[in-house]
């Protein structure tokens, strides 16, 4: 489902997890809330191919997808000052967490509200479905 024309003022959230069913399930939830999702992506290289070709909002990024970590991608985000949430099981590791320090994290499993509420903070914006 990426896009890289954006021709209207629809938030556009990058989607980066690597479980099929999660990713589903977060941009089911964030298309109802009326989102416009780049991706879902479940490999890093595809997520850095499309950061450049997208004007985003924001970005939602799965720390560990499959043993590798995804720090390459929320550092392209952070160059080009696009703010990111780090959803993941693994941010509270201490070695992970003085890497994440200032980042967002949602922890996994996530819930919907809490998502909007992470999102309303680091993005600025709120939707509720």
């Amino acid at each position: 489902m990426s896009q890289s024309d954006n021709t209207d003022d629809t938030p556009s959230i990058l989607l980066l997890e690597d479980d099929l069913l999660l990713a589903m399930d977060m941009e089911d939830h964030l298309l109802d809330c009326g989102y416009r999702i780049v991706g879902p992506f479940g490999r890093i290289v595809d997520a850095l191919d499309a950061i450049p070709r997208n004007e985003l909002t924001g970005a939602i990024v799965d720390l560990n997808l499959h043993g590798e970590l995804s720090f390459p991608v929320i550092e392209a985000l952070k160059q080009r000052s696009i703010p990111v949430i780090v959803c993941s099981g693994y941010a509270e590791l201490p070695e992970l967490k003085a890497r994440l320090k200032g980042l967002p994290l949602l922890p996994k499993p996530w819930s919907a509200q809490k998502l909007s509420r992470v999102m309303a903070e680091a993005f600025g914006i709120s939707n509720e479905a």
